[in-house]
């Protein structure tokens, strides 16, 4: 299994950033001069309404091959090794087809990962959403990956539209999209997002007591 021995104070960060949004995080990371979107990534499996995804990364990367017969050997082994509540990142945008679907979804639920991203096609949503996998990808497609290309290395930055994503940076992903975290931001990143999430908090409330929208936000 695949151990980032993340000190306490990244722990409590992991914590205290699962309690918000997609959006909450990245406006908390432009706030600190960076960028996190995995543009061009959106929800295809399941997740329930309000529920979030968020996790250190398990990366793997596909390039060209002809070579028959799904050798997914890399694949397999990172998805067996990653670790509690981590989620896989698959730059597999080499050459069409779907590498993950039904079968390497089950394997990543039943390994005890929280999402897949896919930097491609998907396919089985029926399957996957029955599940009740968050699995994430550009678009659906039933085109296999056999003959085309192969998982070839794990554990390696990949680039998923336009951001680097390397192991155990923190993947945060909900029904507006996928951000990365990196791990040497994530305490000031969730220090951010917690004081945003406490103007925005007292924003609604202000508003839900009757100010106007334009006395109130921005903060």
């Amino acid at each position: 299994m695949f151990d980032y021995d993340y000190s306490p104070a990244e722990k409590d960060a992991m914590t205290r950033l699962s309690k918000w949004y997609s959006g909450d995080i990245h406006d908390s990371m432009e706030a600190l001069g960076l960028w996190g979107h995995l543009e061009g990534i959106s929800l295809l499996g399941s997740l329930a309404d309000g529920d979030v995804v968020c996790g250190p990364a398990v990366t793997v990367l596909f390039e060209p091959s002809d070579r028959k017969g799904e050798p997914q050997d890399v694949y397999h082994n990172a998805i067996d090794n990653v670790p509690p509540g981590g989620i896989m990142v698959v730059d597999a945008s080499c050459a069409p087809g779907s590498c993950s679907g039904e079968l390497m979804s089950t394997g990543a639920k039943t390994a005890g990962a929280a999402a897949t991203i896919v930097n491609s096609t998907v396919r089985d949503l029926a399957q996957v959403r029955a599940l009740g996998y968050p699995l994430f990808g550009t678009a659906p497609s039933p085109v296999g990956v056999t003959g085309k290309k192969e998982p070839m290395k794990s554990q390696v930055p990949v680039t998923l539209g336009g951001t680097t994503v390397s192991p155990g940076d923190l993947i945060f992903g909900d029904v507006d999209g996928v951000v990365c975290i990196p791990r040497a931001h994530m305490v000031a990143v969730a220090d951010q997002a917690d004081a945003l999430g406490r103007d925005e908090a007292s924003a609604r409330d202000r508003i839900l007591a009757g100010e106007k929208l334009q006395a109130v936000w921005p903060a």
